[in-house]
């Protein structure tokens, strides 16, 4: 079993607990972007039971353009030979996926043992994001750690 689904907008890095007069709470950027996942997941999934076993994530990030960009170095992003080496981390922006989907499309983000994440610019922000079932068999033969 495979969900693809794209999460449209810049991918937002989650952000770090703030502590407040009331406590400790989740930055509004943070909580806004995590129903945004959630959002995306279900329209694409409406029906899907939470996937049970372990999980393999693929994520691309695609970031805007900077206005600032002249013609060469926008057509280097547009081509994607000129890469965004700058926060968010891709680390940040995983989490934030990741822990939007906790509870919908698996039961814990625990259960993801694989994870790839790419970072790219495009004029139409997005992340796009490819969570797949995996079997014994798969677990086995893709370790180069496995002796």
């Amino acid at each position: 079993m495979a969900v693809l689904f794209t999460i449209p907008g810049p991918p937002v890095a989650k952000g770090r607990p703030r502590v407040g007069k009331f406590g400790a709470y989740t930055p509004k950027k943070t909580v806004e972007y995590e129903n945004l996942v959630r959002m995306a997941y279900v329209q694409c999934a409406p029906d899907k039971p939470p996937i049970d076993g372990y999980i393999r994530a693929e994520i691309l990030l695609y970031f805007p353009i900077p206005k600032s960009a002249g013609k060469t170095a926008r057509a280097g992003m547009e081509a994607g030979t000129i890469r965004p080496a700058k926060k968010p981390d891709c680390d940040n922006c995983i989490k934030s996926i990741t822990d939007a989907l906790n509870g919908i499309a698996y039961k814990d983000d625990s259960q993801i043992v694989e994870i790839t994440c790419q970072k790219y610019y495009s004029s139409q922000p997005r992340a796009v994001v490819l969570l797949s079932e995996l079997e014994e068999k798969q677990l086995e033969s893709n370790s180069i750690y496995h002796t």
